[in-house]
């Protein structure tokens, strides 16, 4: 009926490229289906997947997640660093390479994180 109605607007479902995560959040909860099927097709089931940049898991941690954008930010810096420790370019032009490129990508969904005993 869902997929029904997705079609109907124009959606498209990927049987190839889909896949299914069971959030498990709290100890208690109970079991999830074994098996998830479209049509006869079985779904594969994942522990973790990535949606909008951010890496969601089954148990609710999000370490890989903020461990993935600190590995960006790296990446990000390690880009920037031709620029940013040139000593011929100017300190103001570093500052804002830094603020547009740098600093943003180490912070993106930062706001959001839970703040847990291992992180302080």
């Amino acid at each position: 009926m869902w997929r029904d109605t997705l079609e109907a607007k124009g959606f498209r479902l990927s049987r190839s490229k889909t896949a299914y995560l069971h959030c498990r959040l709290s100890a208690d909860e109970g079991g999830f289906a074994s098996e998830v099927a479209i049509e006869g097709a079985v779904i594969p089931r994942v522990e973790r997947f990535r949606y909008q940049g951010s890496i969601i898991q089954e148990n609710g941690e999000i370490d890989v997640d903020i461990n993935q954008w600190i590995k960006i930010g790296w990446q990000k810096w390690k880009m920037a660093s031709g620029v940013l420790c040139d000593k011929k370019i100017p300190l103001k032009l570093k500052e804002r390479v830094y603020r547009i490129v740098v600093k943003p990508t180490l912070l993106y969904g930062a706001k959001c994180w839970p703040i847990k005993r291992s992180y302080i």
